[in-house]
């Protein structure tokens, strides 16, 4: 996608708290975006891809957020994504994803799914629990891609229980900005619309949210504008699994500090889930 002023994409694809709605206009929680003090994916994640819409100008796809497959015909994002979307009269067949490396720009010939988005029904603007999931239905199985996996019930609770998330790393994968740059004028953030990786360490666990923290100073990278929706895999490096523990939806203004993630183990977001993919 083209490159967006700093401005407009701070505005269109991250929210850092979940706002209140003014004059009855819902404002929605826009997508997170890319990935911080990480490194390109190079193949390692072929089932993580980039949602894509015309969602800015009309005729032009860009990229909006990040996903993941987890079963052959279903895609997996963030809620406050085709939220959006649909605030923005956009079609729910009117969006495609591709898994391509590289989305930017995307191009005849970029490789592109077209699939019908839904929104979790019960996606709110609560912070204690959002429900800030939505997939993405192909009309045919994506093949040459193995999905990624959802956790059990509680896994991670009972994972907490044993303190077994002490120092757990978890791999954020998506699209979208790099590392803050500052010096010579105004702090920029760099977009190359390829698919990274980053490593970030447990910080906190709630009822509905694993947070991470991916501060540069201890060693961790984690997400900036740009990975909405996008995955949080169980483990880094020789221990990485193909299990989803979050799906990114939020973090702080400067990306430096906190990657804040919905839990896919929970109750709430199995209902939703359970609706589209078989559930472990």
């Amino acid at each position: 996608m083209a490159t967006l002023p700093e401005g407009e994409r701070l505005a269109v694809r991250k929210t850092l708290s979940f706002v209140v709605v003014v004059a009855s206009i819902i404002l929605f929680i826009m997508p997170v975006g890319a990935i911080t003090n990480g490194q390109r994916d190079y193949g390692r994640h072929p089932n993580v891809g980039a949602l894509i819409a015309e969602w800015r100008i009309p005729g032009v796809k860009e990229e909006l957020c990040s996903g993941t497959l987890i079963s052959p015909t279903v895609f997996l994002t963030a809620a406050h994504c085709t939220a959006y979307l649909e605030s923005l009269g956009i079609p729910h067949d009117h969006v495609w994803v591709s898994f391509d490396e590289d989305v930017d720009p995307v191009t005849a010939s970029t490789h592109l799914i077209q699939g019908t988005w839904v929104t979790n029904p019960k996606y709110n603007q609560r912070q204690s629990d959002p429900q800030d999931l939505a997939v993405v239905i192909f009309p045919k199985p994506v093949t040459g891609i193995t999905p990624a996996n959802l956790p059990t019930l509680g896994f991670f609770d009972k994972m907490a229980a044993k303190n077994g998330l002490k120092n757990r790393n978890f791999t954020a994968v998506g699209y979208g900005d790099q590392t803050r740059q500052v010096g010579g004028g105004p702090p920029r953030l760099p977009f190359d619309g390829e698919r990274w990786l980053a490593v970030s360490t447990f910080n906190a666990l709630n009822l509905a949210w694993l947070r991470l923290s991916q501060n540069n100073a201890t060693g961790n990278g984690g997400t900036c504008y740009g990975d909405s929706g996008g995955p949080n895999f169980l483990g880094a490096g020789s221990t990485e699994t193909n299990t989803i523990a979050g799906v990114t939806i939020t973090g702080d203004t400067a990306c430096v500090a906190t990657n804040v993630d919905y839990r896919l183990d929970t109750t709430t977001a199995r209902a939703f889930l359970g609706l589209y993919v078989t559930l472990p």
